[in-house]
C-alpha cells in the first residue's frame, strides 16, 4: 500500500525533491540559535566582546530571513505538490469510476463514493504535503541536535534522549486506536453524504407529501451516528495527545532537574546550561510534528486505503482479441441467455430470441419479467449468467465496449439531462456536431420550436436534471441526443409511460421517426404504443411465453391478450 502511495510522488519528483531541500534548511536554521547563545553567554559576553556579538545578531537575522524564505516555499510549493498528488489519485478513482459496471453503482451510495473522491483525497494530499515534510524535519531536527548536545556533555545527552523512545513506544501503542477510529468516522461520513445527496435529490417528492419532518429526523439520526463516531476518534486522538503531551512536560522537568544538578556540580557551564535548555525547547517540536505525523499518516491512510478499495472494484474490460463493431447490420440473437443479480434468483432464464435488421421487436410482460435487463444486456451493461447474445453473428463480448456502445442508442423513461445548457446536452451524442446537426436533430425530435422560442435558445441553461423543463420537453431533448449519435440499433425503455396522451402522442411520432431503418427494441407497459411493431414478444420470469403481431397474439388469447384487456384504460 505504501508503495503505491509513493508511486504518485514519480511524476513531481522535481518538485518533492526541491521541497525537502527548502525543509532541510529550515531546519538547520534552527539550529543556529541555541548554540550563538551559548558561545555568547560562555564567551563573548565575559570578555565583552561587543563587535563579535553585533556580528552574530546580525548574522542571526540574516539566517532567520533565509529560513523565512524557505517556510514561504515549504508551505507554497509543497502544498502545490499536495494538490496536485489529489488530482491525480482523484483522475485515476474518477476515470475507474466511469469503468465500473451498473452493478457497482445498484449497491453503492452515490454519497459513499463522493466521499471517497473529495473527503478521502483532500486527506490524502495533507498526508502527501506534510507527511514527508514533517518527518524529514524531525530526524534532522533531532539527530542535529543529538549531535550538538554530545560534543557538549555525552552523559546529560543521553539522560534526556532516554525519553524519546518512551514517546515513540506510547505513539505507536496509541496508533491502533487512532487508525480503528479514523475508519468508523471516515464510514459514517460516507452514509451521511449518501443521506444529504438523497435527501436534496429527492427534496421535491418531500416537499410534495409535506414529509420535511421525516426527512429532518432522517438526518438528524445519520448526523448522531456521526457524532458518535467522530466522538470516539476524538476520544482516541485525546488519549494520544495528552499522553504525550505528559512525556514532554516530564522531558522538560527532566532537563531542569539533570542540567541544574550537573551545572550545581560544575560538570557544565551557564551558557551549556542554557544552551541545553534551548535545545529541548527546540526538539519537543519535532517530537510534536512526529505526533502530528501519526494522525497524518491515519487519516491519510485511511483515505488511500478507501480510495484504493474503489481501484481494485473489478472494471468492464475489452476482452485481449476484441474487435470494433463496424459497418453495423443490426442482426441480433440471445441464445439460452439466462441473468441472475450477484448470483441470486434468475430473473429469467433460457431466452432464445432473433432479431433481424430494421426490424422493431416490442418486449412486454408483467413487471419483474426482464424486459429492461434484457435490454441492459446488449450494450453489456449486465453481463448474462449463462448463454451469449450476438450482433451480426458475433458474441458481443468479442466486441470492444466502446464500438459496441456507439452503435447503440438508448431512449429511458427516467431521462437524464445535465446540468447546462440544451446544446450540451443534445451535442452528448456527438459532441464534434455542429450547430445545425443540432438544431437537425432537434427538428427531427420536434423541440426545435421550443428552443427557438427561447431568448438563449440552444445556450438556454436547463438546470440540474433539466428541471427548468417539462418531462415532455426533457424527452425530446433526450430522443434529439440519440438522433444526432445516429445509432444503427435502437433501445426504447419506456420512453413514453409517463407522458401524458397528448404529448405522448408527439414523442410517439418523433421515436417512430427515429426507429425508421434501424434495429429497435421497445419496452412498454402500454401496449397501445407497441401494437404497430413487427413483433411483439411477451416475456416472464420463465423467459419467452408468446412472440407475434398484435393480431396474432390477440387471436392467440394468452397472455398478452389479458394484458390488452387489462389495459384497456390506456388505448385511445
Amino acid at each position: 500500500m505504501f508503495r503505491k502511495f509513493a508511486s504518485y510522488y514519480r511524476p513531481h519528483l522535481g518538485l518533492f525533491v526541491f521541497d525537502m531541500c527548502c525543509a532541510f534548511l529550515s531546519a538547520m536554521c534552527n539550529l543556529f540559535y541555541p548554540m550563538i547563545t551559548r558561545k555568547m553567554i560562555n564567551v563573548y559576553v565575559p570578555q565583552r566582546e561587543i563587535s563579535v556579538i553585533l556580528f552574530w545578531c546580525a548574522a542571526l537575522l540574516a539566517i532567520y530571513l533565509l529560513k523565512a524564505v524557505m517556510v514561504y516555499a515549504v508551505q507554497f510549493f509543497g502544498h502545490v505538490m499536495g494538490v496536485r498528488i489529489q488530482l491525480d489519485i482523484r483522475r485515476d478513482a474518477f476515470n475507474h469510476l466511469q469503468r465500473l459496471p451498473f452493478s457497482y453503482f445498484d449497491r453503492t451510495q452515490t454519497g459513499g463514493i463522493m466521499s471517497r473522491i473529495i473527503n478521502d483525497t483532500f486527506e490524502i494530499a495533507e498526508l502527501a504535503h506534510h507527511g514527508p515534510e514533517d518527518l524529514f524535519l524531525s530526524v534532522v531536527l533531532l539527530s542535529g541536535s543529538f549531535v550538538l548536545l554530545c560534543t557538549m556533555n555525552f552523559k546529560l545527552t543521553l539522560i534526556i534522549f532516554a525519553f524519546i523512545p518512551i514517546l515513540f513506544w506510547f505513539a505507536y501503542k496509541q496508533r491502533k486506536n487512532l487508525s480503528k477510529a479514523s475508519m468508523a468516522s471516515r464510514a459514517r461520513i460516507g452514509e451521511v453524504n449518501a443521506d444529504l445527496q438523497n435527501s436534496i435529490a429527492g427534496v421535491r417528492v418531500a416537499k410534495a407529501f409535506e414529509t420535511s419532518a421525516h426527512e429532518r429526523e432522517r438526518f438528524h439520526e445519520g448526523n448522531m451516528y456521526y457524532a458518535e463516531a467522530r466522538g470516539q476518534q476524538y476520544k482516541a486522538m485525546a488519549e494520544f495527545f495528552s499522553g504525550t503531551g505528559f512525556i514532554l512536560d516530564v522531558l522538560i522537568v527532566v532537563t531542569l532537574l539533570s542540567g541544574g544538578l550537573f551545572a550545581y556540580y560544575g560538570r557544565i557551564s551557564a551558557g551549556d546550561f542554557t544552551a541545553y535548555l534551548l535545545f529541548v525547547g527546540l526538539f519537543t517540536d519535532p517530537i510534536k510534528r512526529l505526533i502530528n505525523f501519526v494522525e497524518q499518516l491515519q487519516n491519510g491512510m485511511t483515505g488511500f486505503v478507501r480510495v484504493q478499495e474503489l481501484m481494485k472494484e473489478a472494471p468492464e474490460i475489452d476482452t485481449d482479441d476484441a474487435v470494433d463493431l463496424e459497418n453495423v447490420k443490426g442482426d441480433i440473437s440471445f441464445e439460452n441467455v439466462s441473468f441472475s443479480y450477484d448470483g441470486g434468483e434468475n430473473v429469467f432464464r433460457g431466452i432464445d430470441l432473433h432479431i433481424s435488421p430494421g426490424e422493431t421487436v416490442a418486449l412486454v410482460g408483467p413487471s419483474g419479467g426482464g424486459k429492461t435487463t434484457m435490454c441492459h444486456m446488449l450494450p453489456r451493461f449486465y453481463e448474462p449468467r449463462s448463454g451469449r447474445i450476438t450482433i451480426d453473428g458475433k458474441d458481443i463480448r468479442e466486441y470492444t465496449l466502446f464500438s459496441l456502445r456507439t452503435s447503440i442508442g438508448i431512449v429511458q423513461q427516467d431521462t437524464y439531462l445535465f446540468a447546462g445548457t440544451i446544446r450540451d446536452n443534445i451535442a452528448y451524442g456527438d459532441f464534434e456536431a455542429s450547430d445545425e446537426r443540432i438544431m437537425e436533430a432537434a427538428r427531427n425530435a420536434n423541440i426545435d420550436d421550443f428552443i427557438n422560442s427561447l431568448p438563449d435558445g440552444l445556450d438556454t441553461s436547463i438546470g440540474e436534471r433539466g428541471v427548468t423543463l417539462s418531462g415532455g420537453q426533457k424527452q425530446r431533448i433526450a430522443i434529439a441526443r440519440v438522433f444526432l449519435k445516429n445509432p444503427r440499433i435502437l433501445i426504447l425503455d419506456e420512453a413514453t409511460s409517463a407522458l401524458d396522451n397528448v404529448t405522448e402522442i408527439a414523442i410517439q411520432a418523433a421515436l417512430e421517426k427515429l426507429a425508421a431503418g434501424r434495429t429497435t427494441l421497445v419496452v412498454a407497459h402500454r401496449l397501445s404504443t407497441v401494437r404497430g411493431a413487427d413483433r411483439i414478444i411477451v416475456l416472464t420470469e420463465g423467459g419467452v411465453e408468446e412472440q407475434g403481431t398484435h393480431e396474432e397474439l390477440l387471436a392467440a388469447g394468452g397472455i398478452y391478450a389479458k394484458l390488452w384487456s387489462a389495459n384497456a384504460g390506456d388505448r385511445r
